[in-house]
């Protein structure tokens, strides 16, 4: 579990890849002050497990399912990444909760800066769009955000955040350029709702309505939330 707020930039060292999975070796001393094998580390909003680490840097299995769902897919040493230690019980809670399961991809639409401040636009997948409110939370590569605005469009729904000096420069935020992708999950109260709603929705069908005949409808298909080695 995390708050989304992000204690340290890393960097990606190396990728070890096979024919379904990846190995990270991921640079971050603040990470792994005091780890221990099998914690729980979100690297860019994704949920990974120490398997090994030393003073600067730790290495986590990635499983070919989240590396399907996520920019995972294509991390290359070099590449920065935000970086959070799971939540200690009691701490206080900055963000909101985060699971590190994300949903999937968004890509940047537009970036519009500010005097003070950075709005930046993201592409919504329809089976996503229902879960994402205004004024709402929302992590992006592991970053607790607010919705600052919302959109369906004809040719898709749109989110956007309004960022602070102090996230782009804290963050991976302030490299941003149309056209790059971010993990995205979204609030773990709001999949509930969904999730119970739709099978409602199904239970109170009449009898002579095959339930499976709506896949397809109006109905979201529930999102498959990703993330963690265990």
């Amino acid at each position: 579990m995390f708050t989304g707020i992000i204690e340290e930039l890393g960097t990606v060292e190396r990728v070890e890849r096979t024919a379904d999975a990846a190995r990270l070796t991921v640079r971050g001393p603040l990470a792994v002050s005091g780890a221990k094998h099998g914690d729980s580390i979100s690297v860019s909003g994704v949920c990974l497990t120490v398997v090994d680490f030393d003073g600067e840097r730790f290495t986590a299995d990635v499983m070919a399912q989240t590396l399907a769902m996520s920019t995972l897919d294509s991390v290359e040493a070099g590449r920065g990444v935000n970086l959070e230690r799971a939540a200690l019980v009691g701490d206080r809670l900055g963000g909101h909760i985060v699971q590190g399961h994300i949903d999937g991809t968004a890509t940047v639409l537009e970036v519009r800066p500010g005097d003070a401040w950075r709005v930046i636009r993201f592409s919504l997948d329809a089976a996503h769009a229902a879960l994402v409110v205004d004024k709402g939370s929302i992590a992006v590569d592991g970053v607790s955000l607010t919705v600052s605005a919302l959109g369906d469009e004809p040719d898709g729904s749109w989110f956007e955040v309004s960022l602070i000096p102090e996230t782009l420069t804290a963050t991976t935020f302030g490299g941003l350029a149309v056209g790059d992708r971010v993990n995205i999950e979204t609030d773990i109260l709001a999949r509930h709702v969904e999730r119970m709603l739709r099978l409602d929705a199904h239970r109170s069908l009449p009898s002579s309505v095959d339930a499976s005949s709506l896949a397809g409808s109006s109905a979201s298909p529930e999102p498959a939330p990703i993330g963690g080695t265990r």
